[in-house]
């Protein structure tokens, strides 16, 4: 039986003293309807057909236990089930959240499809296996008791999820489905949801997110939403459950060109520069038409202009150091063009399916002429790095992931360097109705969901990302182009400079050791070897040995985003 959410809205007290109100009390809903997107096939229409299984996301839910403490910030986690599953669609698994954001997510649903005489895409279970229960803890819940039950697949079909109840007793064998074993795939663990301190976890149970092992535009692994056990120890590559596989190898849920463009004006993000920033982005073709150069390997004192859509830059190949890019050899044209084209600039868009098609990457890639120099914080010094993270054509990305179910933003990749951030839409400022908020870090460009300082590196040294809101703003949805959309084929026609494999900008023209005993001369002496041993760790990308590679060049071109 689920509990009355009025329950929990009631004010929790703790010696006399009223506690806030959990974050998961509340569900986020971005801040504007979703639009009526174009017509289409099968995007956003509510179902996605894998084959003999059609599957929809639910997220209506109803609370059945809570863990108020454990997991991320000792503030524990809800556990609910599915409601209001259309009719003809039966619940997969439960669903779990950690307590510390609002209630914002989905799980599917599923329902058979398959024609006589091939066997039913789904089944119920034979049986339960209770997994683990809240009953020999000394555990803060809500709810009486909680159980995690792993239903028992009939053979030839295999569990997506768990059934989570407040009652020892086994949940009927109708409350769930199994789903035949052609229709599901191999999954890992991905974020943290809950877990117990040792002095109440005796047998080290954690929940985790959930996702697909083989992700990329061309896996099929679909996720379910729903939540993995690991009881007994740390995380491993065996799991009790599995996700889904859209079997039948289709598109038809991906946005045709018009849902693209609607997407882009409905969700483009604004760019928040810091109010010191000098290095602003451009379009490529401004670069190219303000004096960059196109070098080639022994030929470096015959440098060629690049035509306005780099349709002379060599195409194809490797990345193998036989050309480069550079600014203009004129010194005023040279500063003129590291300072970018701000009031021009444009955003690049590579559209592609993730997740078995279930889900769109909007991928926008930001061009800058210049990556200005690094700032260090080293203890309570804030000093330039002098030449130092300075490189020629710096290219960021951000990736708006959208669900094909029903359109809307689940989460948004902020790329940090060389790393970077998933967020949850529920943990995004936003503005202009669904438009994420973005700040820019200054010099570097790295792109973060808060305003603030973000040191880079470890304990009290580190180099200082540094983002604000400042005047300047790029509305990414302004001047839109898109470059890539393979699923669409001829619609969609490359640029030449896209597959350009070489190096945006040249290696470094000074001496970084050099410049590294600049700065190291102005710090005290006692901190000087914790520097030494900081600078030995930054990646070349820091220390801004030589320009990145294009947009089509990176791993999560092709592949899912690294985080």
């Amino acid at each position: 039986m689920g509990l009355s959410f009025n329950l929990f809205t009631n004010i929790l007290k703790k010696d006399n003293k009223p506690l806030k109100p959990l974050p998961i009390e509340s569900t986020f809903k971005l801040p504007s309807s979703l639009p009526d997107f174009p017509t289409g096939e099968g995007f956003a229409t509510g179902t996605i057909d894998l084959g003999d299984l059609h599957v929809c996301q639910v997220s209506s839910f109803t609370k059945i236990w809570v863990a108020l403490e454990g997991g991320p910030d000792n503030r524990g986690a809800t556990f609910y089930e599915p409601s209001s599953i259309p009719d003809g669609f039966f619940m997969l698994g439960s669903y779990s959240q950690s307590n510390t954001r609002p209630l914002f997510g989905s799980i599917l649903a599923g329902k058979s499809v398959a024609n006589e005489p091939s066997p039913s895409s789904l089944a119920t279970p034979t049986d339960f296996s209770l997994i683990w229960s809240s009953e020999s803890h000394k555990l803060k819940q809500e709810g009486g008791n909680g159980y995690i039950w792993l239903p028992t697949p009939p053979e030839g079909y295999k569990a997506v999820g768990y059934v989570v109840t407040n009652s020892p007793e086994k949940p009927s064998v109708h409350k769930i489905r199994c789903v035949r074993s052609d229709f599901t795939d191999a999954v890992e663990v991905d974020s943290w949801i809950w877990g117990l301190d040792k002095k109440i976890n005796t047998n080290n149970i954690n929940l985790y997110e959930s996702r697909p092992k083989d992700r990329g535009v061309n896996a099929l692994s679909v996720p379910t939403g729903s939540f993995l056990v690991q009881n007994g120890g740390a995380p491993t590559d065996v799991s009790l459950v599995y996700c889904l596989k859209n079997k039948k190898h289709n598109l038809l849920a991906m946005p045709n060109l018009s849902q693209v463009d609607a997407l882009i004006q409905t969700y483009s993000p604004r760019i928040y520069f810091h109010p010191n920033e000098e290095y602003f982005p451009s379009s490529v073709n401004w670069f190219f038409q303000n004096g960059a150069l196109l070098y080639e390997k022994g030929k470096e004192k015959e440098p060629s202009e690049i035509e306005p859509d780099g349709s002379n830059l060599p195409q194809g190949g490797s990345n193998d150091d036989s050309y480069w890019l550079d600014l203009p050899i004129d010194s005023s044209a040279k500063e003129k063009v590291k300072k970018g084209d701000l009031e021009h600039a444009g955003v690049y868009f590579h559209i592609k399916p993730m997740f078995g098609a279930t889900f769109t990457d909007i991928v926008l890639w930001v061009f800058y002429p210049f990556n200005g120099p690094a700032r260090a914080k080293v203890e309570l010094v804030n000093l330039s790095l002098g030449k130092i993270g300075e490189h020629v054509g710096d290219w960021e990305h951000l990736t708006l992931r959208v669900s094909n179910y029903n359109g809307e933003l689940k989460s948004v990749y902020f790329s940090e360097h060389s790393g970077g951030r998933l967020i949850n839409s529920s943990e995004l400022e936003f503005e202009d109705g669904n438009k994420p908020v973005v700040y820019a870090s200054m010099h570097g460009h790295a792109f973060y969901a808060k305003p603030g300082l973000v040191l880079q590196g470890g304990g009290r040294i580190g180099i200082r990302n540094d983002t604000g809101k400042g005047k300047k703003v790029m509305d990414t949805g302004v001047r839109p182009t898109v470059v890539a959309a393979e699923y669409l084929g001829s619609l969609v026609a490359e640029p030449p400079w896209l597959n350009y494999s070489r190096k945006w900008g040249p290696k470094i023209s000074y001496d970084i050791n050099k410049e590294i005993k600049k700065v190291r001369s102005v710090l005290p002496r006692v901190v000087r070897g914790a520097f030494d041993k900081f600078v030995r760790g930054l990646p070349n990308e820091v220390l801004g040995e030589e320009g990145p590679t294009g947009p089509k060049m990176k791993n999560n071109w092709s592949g899912d985003e690294k985080y």
